[in-house]
């Protein structure tokens, strides 16, 4: 069995460039569905699972303004009963067996004993807000500085996300087993280019350094 899993900057496209992997691979894809499955189980809404599960809102809730410590706690333990079903349902696909891409997630901390080929998918400022704009949808009228304080809002989140269950950094070279900058490719050929290296790089498996690690990247020519 492979896993895939995609980390990735918001505006990357590093959810499209997993599907592509996962299309081009014949692998399973695994996305929203974690999501899904998380609020069926915990019977939640799915997109308050979501942003629970984004942002960490719970961690920075004042103690004032008439709340209290005990609607804190409900809050928290809502919050790790959620990360608790989140591993669980990714220890679930792990079990199938099945050879599979998952995106986001934290899957490549929490699967770390699969062994998952980790990929940290990244753009410049400027290519993240355009395809943001390309793909916004119809009356969403939101300027490129509204766009770039949403991204960095988003990936704050994500990589606090990771400080809570990892010691290695989010985006850091040398915590994934490859880091894609997608800046001036086309998804399509970035992703034949990224399932040969990764090939080449199953092939040549073995203990990688920091440095050489982070020279594992993707670049436009």
């Amino acid at each position: 069995m492979k896993i895939v899993t995609i980390s990735r900057e918001f505006g990357s496209g590093g959810r499209e460039l997993g599907r592509r992997l996962a299309d081009l691979l014949g692998f399973d894809y695994y996305d929203r569905e974690i999501i899904t499955a998380i609020a069926q189980a915990q019977g939640m809404d799915e997109g308050y699972v979501e942003k629970s599960l984004e942002d960490h809102a719970w961690q920075h809730i004042p103690l004032t303004y008439g709340r209290s410590f005990s609607s804190s706690a409900i809050m928290q333990s809502t919050q790790t009963s959620l990360l608790i079903e989140q591993k669980r349902v990714l220890d679930g696909i792990a079990k199938a067996g099945k050879d599979c891409v998952i995106v986001g997630r934290d899957a490549d901390v929490l699967l770390a004993e699969q062994k998952p080929f980790s990929i940290f998918v990244c753009a410049s400022m400027e290519a993240k807000v355009r395809r943001c704009m390309e793909r916004a949808a119809e009356g969403e009228n939101l300027t490129p500085k509204a766009l770039e304080q949403n991204i960095r809002r988003v990936d704050k989140a994500r990589a606090r996300s990771r400080e809570m269950i990892s010691d290695t950094r989010w985006g850091q070279g040398s915590s994934y087993r490859m880091t894609v900058n997608t800046t001036g490719w086309d998804l399509k050929e970035l992703t034949a280019a990224g399932v040969a290296n990764m090939e080449m790089s199953t092939a040549n498996s073995g203990p990688r350094s920091p440095k050489s690690a982070a020279r594992g990247r993707a670049m436009p020519g």
